[in-house]
């Protein structure tokens, strides 16, 4: 089974992501969306297409969502299949998240890595 196929988002937190975001728009050129990060696109051998993504994303500084991790960072991993990796990981004890979400952008689980960093591991829907 495949398991990690890509970086699918870095998230991280910021005391002021608008101002963070600006500094990167202004001086490293980062084209920002109007949520307030960025979509980098890509193209692979398994993406010949290009739809691919990573995006970057400043979140505020008392954002929960990367709980329960004390991280000030959070890495979204793209996968192949979701509830199959998950499945595994839980085999090989890992700390699993018992949520997952499922939308139109795809399946999203969440482990914990020995150092207590809280990942995000999304399979893209079909074609992304």
């Amino acid at each position: 089974m495949k398991r990690v196929t890509g970086i699918g988002g870095i998230f991280f937190k910021s005391k002021d992501p608008k101002a963070l975001s600006a500094w990167y728009r202004d001086h490293l050129g980062v084209t920002l969306e109007p949520w307030g990060g960025s979509v980098f696109r890509w193209v692979s051998e398994d993406n010949p297409s290009g739809t691919g993504t990573t995006v970057w994303s400043p979140f505020s500084a008392d954002t929960s969502y990367f709980a329960p991790s004390e991280a000030s960072f959070m890495v979204n991993y793209r996968v192949a299949d979701l509830h199959g990796l998950l499945a595994a990981l839980r085999a090989e004890g890992c700390q699993v998240e018992d949520k997952i979400d499922e939308s139109e952008l795809g399946k999203f689980g969440w482990v914990v890595d020995p150092d207590g960093n809280k990942i995000e591991l999304w399979e893209p829907p079909a074609g992304r």
